[in-house]
């Protein structure tokens, strides 16, 4: 009675088997598709380097905006510009080296689990494509020219959230709202400078 099922389970675990197995040939596509995509994931990389940096020094431009006095606000914001800049230069090639390296290991063999062959060859010509390389191309445009329209229009609508969320927070606190005085929030999409982590509570500017 058990033999008809169990066969049937069999040849489906053959069946799942064969389709995620790996041959040089998917091997191959694979590698064609992720040299197409080496500029993605060097992107990757660098957004993962410069992230913690940039919540580093978002911290200590805004100390320096509330504690160093204004005639040195400027130099310090440079110097510390500079430091997450050198950050970057050291950072950033480590992680795209180790990013490259595991990519056919990680993203590649999952392609190869998740795809046939026959897939993959559709795959990597869709990619290789002259108009898709093209298309990818203007990524940076296509994202700036809607950054650059979206930011302006929603500045009138975002600054006064912006205060009123930067109000409640210093009420919470106890200390004075760091928005309340600088004419006004950046809107969401505004290059902010990048900046030691500063105190969890923001102590009030010296007077």
């Amino acid at each position: 009675m058990l033999k008809k099922p169990l066969l049937l389970l069999s040849l489906v675990a053959a069946c799942t088997l064969a389709q995620a197995q790996s041959t040089p040939a998917k091997k191959a596509l694979v590698e064609r598709i992720l040299k197409v995509q080496q500029a993605g994931i060097e992107q990757l990389a660098r957004d993962l380097a410069k992230q913690p940096a940039n919540e580093l020094l978002g911290s200590a431009i805004e100390f320096v905006q509330t504690q160093v006095p204004a005639d040195k606000r400027e130099a310090m914001a440079k110097g510390l510009q500079e430091d997450g800049d050198k950050y970057l230069a050291d950072a950033y090639p480590l992680v795209r080296e180790r990013a490259l390296k595991l990519a056919p290991t990680t993203v590649g063999a999952l392609l190869e689990e998740k795809f046939t062959e026959d897939e993959l060859k559709q795959v990597a010509v869709m990619l290789e494509a002259p108009v898709y390389l093209k298309f990818q191309g203007l990524g940076g445009d296509m994202q700036r020219a809607l950054v650059n329209k979206l930011v302006p229009e929603l500045k009138p609508q975002m600054e006064p959230k912006l205060r009123a969320l930067d109000a409640a927070i210093a009420k919470r606190l106890g200390v004075q709202a760091a928005l309340g005085g600088n004419g006004g929030a950046s809107a969401p999409g505004a290059a902010a400078p990048v900046a030691p982590a500063a105190p969890a509570a923001r102590p009030a500017p010296k007077k």
